[in-house]
């Protein structure tokens, strides 16, 4: 049996700069704090957080939606990818993120709360400081 869960954020920029940052391996990495390797075309793949986690894009609509296969090492070699989904929606303080995994292993509940902290929150930081002029 796996897990799914929804979690969502208001992130201080625009949509397409959300996405065009998801997708740049440096906007990635200063966005997360931790090393990224990224593509931005359908079947490329991508590691972050230093490799911990890996997948592919599976279906991509620019400044939309995102959708990959991930896994982390945690996953063990029977494990299947979990699945996530990034809706990238403009509202007047910037975008509503909204992040559907799935297909989460069993016994992996800390990504419910490891996508707030080591994603959401330092993106909120990384646009806040890039908004702020020089």
């Amino acid at each position: 049996m796996s897990i799914r869960f929804t979690r969502s954020a208001i992130i201080p920029a625009a949509p397409n700069q959300v996405y065009d940052a998801w997708f740049s391996s440096k906007g990635h990495t200063q966005m997360t704090g931790s090393m990224a390797k990224t593509s931005a075309r359908v079947g490329g793949s991508f590691t972050a957080w230093d490799g911990y986690i890996s997948g592919k894009n599976l279906k991509l609509k620019p400044g939309k939606q995102i959708v990959q296969s991930w896994r982390t090492t945690e996953f063990t070699s029977a494990d299947p990818d979990s699945q996530i989904e990034v809706l990238l929606e403009k509202v007047p303080r910037g975008t509503k993120l909204t992040l559907r995994h799935t297909n989460v292993p069993n016994g992996h509940t800390g990504y419910r709360t490891g996508w707030r902290t080591h994603y959401f929150e330092p993106m909120k930081k990384y646009f806040k400081a890039k908004a702020k002029p020089a």
